[in-house]
């Protein structure tokens, strides 16, 4: 009965998450402070090659696909700074919300106060992990396109504007 409890929670958890993730008001998330900006010991992100992450990272699941409401989690083909920025702040948002899922996955134990507990709540958060370090690692990435397009953009702002005088 406690297996199926824990189930039965972390279904609901991981549904609850997606509306919540998605209620949450994108202004509260700056890519550039606490606890989202890189660490210097992230080396802009380098440090996620030694994991690998370039190449199972698309292997996981992403709602986006699924969750038609969900901004898409790709770049495009003719990307500008303010679509990248947008993405940014969700790679913030989707990191809290696996945060809090980890958080969470220690009520598990709760239902089972023993080792199969300790394991569930675990795993749960090891299932989570991944998503929150996707998110480390790509967000550095997508800041300096951003920041590259800003310029870009604003070449052709100066381009247009100067050929009109």
């Amino acid at each position: 009965m406690a297996f199926l409890k824990s189930c039965i929670y972390v279904l609901a958890i991981g549904i609850a998450s997606h509306f919540v993730g998605e209620a949450l008001p994108r202004r509260w998330f700056c890519w550039d402070a606490f606890p989202y900006r890189a660490w210097k010991w992230e080396k802009e992100g380098k440090i996620y090659d030694r994991l690998r992450i370039r190449a199972w990272k698309d292997h996981l699941p992403d709602m986006s696909r699924v969750m038609k409401d969900m901004i898409p989690k790709r770049v495009g083909t003719c990307p500008t700074s303010e679509r990248i920025y947008i993405l940014i702040r969700e790679t913030c948002v989707a990191e809290c919300i696996h945060a809090l899922l980890c958080i969470c996955s220690i009520v598990i134990y709760f239902f089972w106060r023993n080792g199969i507990g300790i394991f569930l709540a675990v795993l749960s958060v090891l299932c989570n992990l991944p998503f929150i370090l996707i998110q480390r690692y790509n967000r550095p990435a997508l800041v300096a396109l951003a920041e590259r397009l800003e310029r870009r953009e604003e070449r052709k702002r100066n381009a247009c504007t100067s050929s009109v005088s």
